[in-house]
């Protein structure tokens, strides 16, 4: 059986980011997890700020193969610095190209970063809903950080794993079990 695949998606303008190094990091503890119970995993990243102009309008062929990796992916990573209180503009124009429903349960954890708490809400309330409607089952609470966490990101990882990556796992054993065909 082939690897496990999870692609993060990173929504911040700017690459190299704090935003990706947190989806980075929560991809590795999904990676550490499938490992662990017997899925062994690859990851990638996606940076949807390479994907430049393309992103306006449809039919981008460097568009349409992130795209493509999204789909096929056993894993999704969605993150997002927060701006005005919810999800970039970038990463809405990306996911806008994704037809409703059409992920079609693929287990997606929802990520944002905020430099203030009282946006805390703002990836179940923002994120999360875009994402479902897009077709993606998100089995777990998000993940919120702030940017003032950062150098604590192992240990809230770490609390927020124990709770949420046993369901993420089971998601994906499951998707994996079901033939091809019968998908």
């Amino acid at each position: 059986m082939e690897p496990s695949r999870i692609v993060s998606v990173v929504g911040n303008p700017k690459p190299a980011s704090r935003t990706r190094q947190v989806a980075e990091a929560v991809a590795a503890r999904v990676e550490t997890v499938l490992a662990a119970a017997g899925h062994p995993a690859t990851t990638e990243v996606i940076e949807v700020s390479e994907l430049g102009a393309g992103l306006l309008g449809w039919g981008d062929p460097t568009v349409a193969a992130a795209l493509a990796t999204i789909r096929s992916a056993d894993v999704l990573v969605v993150a997002t610095p927060t701006y005005k209180a919810t999800y970039t503009g970038l990463l809405k124009l990306l996911l806008d190209q994704i037809g409703g429903g059409e992920l079609g349960g693929l287990p997606a954890i929802p990520v944002q970063v905020a430099a203030a708490p009282q946006h805390a809400l703002a990836v179940e309330v923002h994120l999360r809903p875009v994402l479902v409607e897009i077709g993606a089952a998100c089995p777990t609470t998000g993940v919120f950080v702030l940017d003032s966490q950062l150098d604590q990101l192992p240990t809230l990882l770490d609390t927020w794993g124990t709770v949420n990556l046993p369901a993420v796992s089971a998601l994906v054993a499951a998707r994996r079990a079901v033939p091809a065909s019968a998908a």
